[in-house]
């Protein structure tokens, strides 16, 4: 039983990658988190954890909630893989931007639909199954525009139709791939113009959603993107879930 001098930890929050300055979206993520802590909103409490410093589930199975930053190469592809595994299989939330979604796309083809042999161009630019490779044009300080599908978990973050989404990218996913992955689950909730997949998502998972783009780089302390903000309360959610011992 609770008491009225029982402490409730805040919900802690893994930023998975590895940390630099150099990184547009590193340094703003703070300012973001604090923004939506303001009265009202319970507090979020970040660890920055290195992609080096993951080597099993339980390395990351006790936070609340998993976002994969950008700034791929990472320095261990295994460990964010493996924190991207948990998250899917533990129903913690994450959220991936960039890097963090290719390697959400990653992560699902080798261990969902039994795609061993998929790898990344910007690592692996010489496999044979690339499941990453380069954009046909660079999204590079770009804006475009995504369509948000109706009726899924980035529909009720941000409404469906089109919005314009700020890059700074060099690779998405290989088209011939796209239906294997959603035969085995996986939904593509967000396209650009052409088609091409830049939000997926994962039904029936408390949140488990990626973006090419990058939605820190749209958020400072005055304005949170409704994505970063959707998935901020699923973290918080997911630490108000009672821990079966």
């Amino acid at each position: 039983m609770l008491t009225s001098m029982t402490l409730i930890p805040p919900p802690r929050l893994a930023l998975v990658g590895d940390r630099s300055d150099s990184v547009q979206a590193h340094p703003r993520i703070p300012a973001i988190l604090g923004a939506l802590s303001g009265p009202g909103a319970e507090p979020i409490e970040p660890y920055w954890v290195a992609s080096t410093a993951i080597e099993s589930p339980t390395d990351v199975a006790g936070f609340d909630g998993i976002w994969v930053v950008p700034g791929s190469p990472y320095e261990s592809m295994d460990g964010v893989l493996a924190a991207i595994g948990t998250a899917r299989s533990e129903g913690i939330p994450l959220l991936g931007t960039c890097g963090g979604f290719q390697h959400m796309l990653l992560e699902f083809a080798r261990h969902v639909c039994g795609l061993p042999r998929v790898a990344h161009a910007e690592i692996d630019p010489g496999a044979e199954e690339l499941l990453l490779v380069p954009l046909a044009c660079k999204l590079v300080g770009e804006e475009c525009e995504v369509i948000i599908a109706p009726e899924t978990c980035a529909a009720r973050a941000m409404g469906a139709g089109p919005t314009t989404e700020r890059y700074f990218c060099r690779f998405g996913m290989e088209r011939s791939y796209e239906d294997i992955l959603t035969a085995a689950g996986l939904v593509i909730s967000g396209r650009d113009t052409d088609g091409e997949a830049r939000v997926v998502e994962l039904p029936g998972h408390p949140f488990f959603l990626g973006t090419l783009f990058q939605p820190e780089l749209s958020s400072d302390a005055t304005w949170v993107h409704p994505l970063i903000a959707a998935f901020c309360q699923a973290v918080r959610e997911h630490s108000a879930v009672p821990t079966v011992a």
